[in-house]
C-alpha cells in the first residue's frame, strides 16, 4: 500500500554562509519550516553553456507537504539567485515525536494546498 507521507524536506542553495543563515532564519521565524540546516557544498553545474563550479551552502528545511508552496514562494521572492534551487524531497517515515514536533512547530500555518507552478 503506497501512502503519502504529511512531511517534507525542501532543499535550495546559497551563495553564502550569511545569506544561507538569514533565509533559515526567516523560514523558521515564519513557521514555515521547523529546523532548518546550513551545510557548505561544492555545486558542479552547467550554467548557461559554460561549466560551474561554486561552493556554496544548502539549506535543508524540515516541514509539512501542506507549506510546499508558501515556502516555495517564500523562498523566491527572497533568494538571490535568477533559477534558485527549490527541491522537495518526501519524507516517508519518521520517529513519531519528531513528526509531532515538526507539527508544532509549523501550526501556525494554513493547510494551503500547492500552487500554480509547483509540482506536487
Amino acid at each position: 500500500m503506497h501512502r503519502t507521507s504529511a512531511y517534507c524536506i525542501v532543499l535550495t542553495t546559497l551563495p553564502s554562509e550569511s545569506e544561507a543563515d538569514a533565509l533559515a532564519r526567516q523560514v523558521i521565524e515564519a513557521r514555515l519550516g521547523a529546523c532548518a540546516q546550513l551545510q557548505p557544498i561544492t555545486s558542479l553545474y552547467r550554467w548557461q553553456g559554460e561549466l560551474c563550479k561554486e561552493q556554496e551552502w544548502q539549506l535543508a528545511i524540515k516541514t509539512r507537504q501542506a507549506l510546499f508552496a508558501a515556502l516555495s514562494r517564500f523562498i523566491a521572492e527572497r533568494h538571490g539567485y535568477e533559477t534558485p534551487e527549490i527541491v522537495k524531497v518526501p519524507i516517508i517515515n519518521g520517529a513519531p515525536g519528531y513528526l509531532r514536533w515538526l507539527d508544532d512547530e509549523t501550526q501556525d500555518q494554513p493547510q494551503a494546498a500547492d500552487g500554480p507552478g509547483w509540482i506536487d
